[in-house]
């Protein structure tokens, strides 16, 4: 009888009827649990709490580190502002997400320090390309080892200060 039982046995583990102790999470079922905090829009950048981290030929590119923070869904949020050779600004608040490489603008910062926000709620796969290389900066230097975000916002902002980026090349 005990054979008979285990052969029955044998060939419900072997059709795959049978399920496993624990439920594993495939990336689509963890893509669908993720859920992104609402937004909230900081105060205009103010030049005291500028921090450069970047320069192109073209462009300066610097953080706000008042606007830095990390939220509960795991996106680290800033304001950053370009400057070009010829003295235009552009100000944005944007959130970088460490554990898919991606990026996503949420307001276009006004003159007057108010917000216009992104008709596009997207996240954008980040590029290394030297056209927006800030992106990229941020992901690798500053904000995230592998896809970690690497430490509190009081240690990136630290590091930013001090351009100690995370992995020297």
């Amino acid at each position: 009888m005990l054979k008979k039982s285990l052969t029955g046995f044998g060939l419900l583990l072997a059709s795959g009827l049978l399920l496993p102790l624990h439920a594993q999470t495939t990336d689509d079922e963890a893509e669908k649990e993720w859920a992104e905090v609402a937004l909230h829009l900081p105060g205009a950048p103010d030049a005291s709490n500028l921090v450069s981290f970047y320069a192109s030929g073209s462009q300066s590119f610097a953080i706000d580190v008042k606007s830095l923070s990390i939220t509960g869904d795991g996106i680290i949020r800033y304001s950053l502002v370009a400057v070009s050779s010829s003295g235009a600004k552009n100000v944005s608040y944007e959130g970088i997400r460490c554990s898919t490489y991606e990026k996503k603008l949420y307001a276009f910062g006004r003159p007057d320090g108010s917000w216009s926000r992104s008709r596009r709620n997207q996240w954008d796969h980040i590029s290394a390309l030297n056209v927006n290389k800030q992106h990229s900066t941020l992901f690798n230097d500053y904000f995230c080892d592998g896809n970690s975000i690497a430490g509190k916002a009081s240690v990136i902002i630290d590091r930013i200060k001090r351009h100690q980026v995370i992995k020297p090349y």
